[in-house]
């Protein structure tokens, strides 16, 4: 099977999602291509789109919130939203790149290249099929205007609500978010403090901003501090994503007594090394972390799809909602480190998120091309 998946870089998990289902596919024995579909016009223009969805994220999350409700009001409204229409400017150059290169199926953690290829649907040309996968446990705005033949939710129970916006019942496929193997197959604790260089017996408190390094970190990390100043076997790592000034800033400010990093491609060993981890509520860094199985805390939701994705982990006991107060975080962390507590959470996590989701949308993918995998 030859397979695309087309992604954007407004915020790393889709593009994380992107890449499990391409491991997942390269695993099977498939050949799989990935690319943010606005290269096509030119980097800069990709970049450019990626960075303004950020820079609203970081600097102006009420302002990202009310477009987000806007969007929900929009879609109730006939016809088609200004996103699609703003998608449709890159008909051309998808149809001259599929014209010269052949795929079976595309799949699509992001909503852009779906109306992208929608707009090529609607115009009688052939397309491959088409997998939407929601990377959010909520169905966002404007989800309804592509014409994909699956939609991969995140949850059997968020099915009504896809189908309240008009998806189509038997285009739906409740398979989950996909996350790398690496999560659901993880190493030992001993292992992941080996591969990062630190001391396995101390206690680790991790804390993420997510890729785009959003959210008061810096809040967070000064409660922190004053909780466990006097407490020699507690280590906080933070990991700030893409703001750079803000690491700079952190290690200024607590030298070594936080390890402070940009990002990592070993999440894994950071989550299976780790206590307690907070982070603000994405849909692949909630995901990750609930296929691992960890004590989970949410802080500083981005109102909109993440305040929903929290809505959803504290509703099924996969997590805790906390704010930056010391207070607050002192009793959430002592709760998550009790022992019957943690067990209770982590069933909760392994019960509502599935960890194969990337291999069970590959299989979707093979059911629906009728191809069949050369490694199973």
């Amino acid at each position: 099977m030859e397979a695309l998946i087309l992604s954007c870089g407004t915020g790393g998990g889709h593009n994380a999602a992107g890449r499990a289902m391409l491991e997942a596919l390269e695993r099977r024995g498939h050949r799989a291509a990935m690319f943010n579909p606005y290269t096509l016009k030119s980097e800069a223009a990709a970049l450019r789109i990626d960075n303004a969805y950020i820079r609203v994220a970081q600097c102006a999350p009420r302002a990202f919130g009310a477009i987000y409700g806007l969007g929900n009001l929009w879609r109730r409204l006939p016809g088609y939203s200004p996103v699609y229409y703003a998608n449709g400017l890159m008909v051309d150059r998808m149809e001259e790149f599929l014209s010269k290169n052949h795929f079976d199926v595309v799949l699509m953690p992001h909503l852009f290249p779906a109306e992208i290829l929608t707009h090529l649907k609607r115009r009688g040309l052939k397309v491959p099929k088409m997998i939407f996968v929601a990377t959010d446990y909520t169905c966002i705005p404007f989800t309804e205007e592509p014409d994909c033949d699956a939609y991969v939710i995140p949850s059997e129970e968020l099915r009504p609500e896809f189908l309240s916006w008009g998806i189509p019942a038997d285009r739906i496929a409740p398979l989950g978010i996909p996350v790398s193997r690496r999560f659901s197959r993880p190493i030992s604790r001993d292992e992941a403090a080996s591969l990062l260089g630190l001391d396995p017996e101390k206690r680790y408190i991790l804390v993420s901003g997510g890729s785009i390094g959003a959210g008061n970190v810096a809040a967070i990390l000064r409660s922190l501090c004053r909780l466990y100043r006097f407490d020699e076997n507690t280590r906080i790592v933070a990991i700030c994503g893409s703001r750079s000034e803000l690491s700079a800033q952190l290690r200024d400010e607590y030298g070594e007594r936080v390890l402070i990093l940009d990002h990592t491609d070993r999440m894994d060993a950071y989550l299976r090394l780790s206590d307690v981890y907070l982070t603000k509520p994405g849909g692949l860094s909630s995901t990750e972390a609930a296929v691992m199985g960890v004590g989970l805390l949410h802080i500083a939701p981005i109102p909109g799809c993440e305040t929903r994705n929290v809505a959803f982990f504290t509703k099924h006991g996969m997590s805790l909602a906390v704010d930056r107060q010391p207070g607050t975080l002192r009793r959430a962390i002592a709760e998550v480190e009790d022992p019957e507590f943690r067990r209770r959470m982590i069933d909760n996590q392994h019960r509502w998120v599935p960890g194969d989701a990337a291999d069970q949308i590959c299989r979707l993918a093979e059911r629906l091309t009728g191809e069949t995998p050369k490694n199973d």
